[in-house]
């Protein structure tokens, strides 16, 4: 199978996989123990902890570690309380969007930020909003299925200087464009390894020095009494030796994914009535969402699978539904062009012979149609 679904997951770099073997064997200590394994153990994750803060410019003190993406999402929303205010863009990832929607039913005040067709938040909408501001906005670094990047540091300065607290979820972006902690200037950024050629069931949320983190899982003091619970080390320190290859090898990813991308947009355009979505504005390097009128995104990738081709139609998270995304309606893309999307993300192991293949197959497919 030809794997082009990599903002879904990736997979393990086997450099990782040696790194977190020793934890699934020989030093299985609890790190919350006294005694020489669990001071080993203790040892692995304070060490990740700082492979990951280099990676994203942090303070390794700072730096929560989750079960994943979603955790640290909910956990940042946590953060606010009764009466509190909560604005999210309408092209967040389910994991923000549906816990914004279960807090409002219980105590939240929400409101969205709307965004234009390319995808981005403009001037005039951070005017409204800081019309009536809220006390958190979640903004996206970088979209799953579009790939848009935000202009995130200059939101974060206006939004700062309006008294209101900016959380993001720099997941997808993490590994594939520079990520800083410290030049965004957010209060809270969530991040997740399986993105990364890390393992999955390990993410992390960062958080602003003097910020009050409302813990959601409670009943033991790991991770400074932030996240209750045995933390899982093999997954940790995978994640750590995946931050590490990732802060070294950045440059030449972002490199020969932007090449194979392009190079896949210039054969996709080949195809009468090709619309490559955001086209116009900066996106990951890596990520494609492509649409054709009269054509079924989910009956295509049926047949894509059948051919060899793993591809996506949306967000791995909220998958199996036949309404048309929700980031594309909020785009303003007309509800049956939207429903014909297909994402391609690339990852390291493609060749530029396997997209050349690809399109071969794409146009034999749409052209049975």
């Amino acid at each position: 199978m030809i794997y082009f679904d990599h903002n879904a997951t990736t997979p393990l770099d086997e450099r990782v996989l040696e790194a977190m073997l020793p934890f699934l064997s020989t030093f299985y200590g609890n790190p919350s123990s006294l005694y020489r394994q669990g001071r080993l153990a203790r040892s692995a994750i304070d060490n990740a902890r700082e492979q990951i803060a280099t990676l994203v410019e942090a303070p390794a003190s700072q730096i929560i570690f989750t079960s994943g993406g979603t955790e640290a999402n909910n956990l940042a929303l946590a953060s606010l309380v009764a009466h509190d205010k909560l604005a999210i863009c309408t092209t967040e990832h389910p994991s923000i969007s549906e816990s914004a929607v279960s807090l409002q039913k219980r105590y939240l005040k929400l409101s969205h930020i709307n965004v234009d067709s390319q995808g981005l938040i403009t001037t005039t909408t951070l005017d409204q909003l800081i019309i009536n501001p809220p006390d958190l906005a979640s903004i996206m670094l970088a979209n799953n299925e579009t790939g848009v990047v935000q202009d995130l540091e200059t939101i974060t300065q206006q939004l700062r200087a309006n008294g209101i607290k900016v959380h993001t979820d720099a997941v997808q972006a993490l590994g594939k464009i520079p990520v800083s902690f410290k030049q965004l200037a957010v209060h809270l950024m969530s991040l997740s390894s399986h993105k990364i050629y890390g393992p999955k069931g390990c993410g992390a949320l960062i958080y602003e020095k003097g910020l009050k983190i409302n813990p959601i899982l409670i009943g033991g003091g790991q991770e400074h009494a932030h996240r209750a619970g045995t933390e899982n080390v093999a997954a940790i320190v995978g994640f750590g030796k995946a931050a590490e290859l990732a802060k070294v090898e950045l440059s030449h990813r972002s490199k020969k994914l932007l090449a194979l991308r392009s190079q896949l947009e210039i054969e996709l355009k080949t195809i009468p009535n090709m619309c490559i979505f955001a086209e116009n504005t900066e996106r990951l390097p890596n990520t494609v969402l492509f649409g054709m009128p009269e054509v079924d995104g989910e009956m295509l990738l049926m047949k894509l699978d059948q051919k060899g081709y793993a591809v996506s139609s949306g967000s791995a998270c909220a998958s199996g539904g036949k309404e048309p995304s929700p980031i594309l309606i909020a785009m303003g893309i007309e509800p049956k062009l939207a429903k014909s999307a297909i994402r391609i993300s690339l990852g390291l192991s493609n060749t530029q012979k396997e997209i050349t293949n690809f399109i071969h197959q794409l146009k034999t497919l749409v052209y049975q149609a």
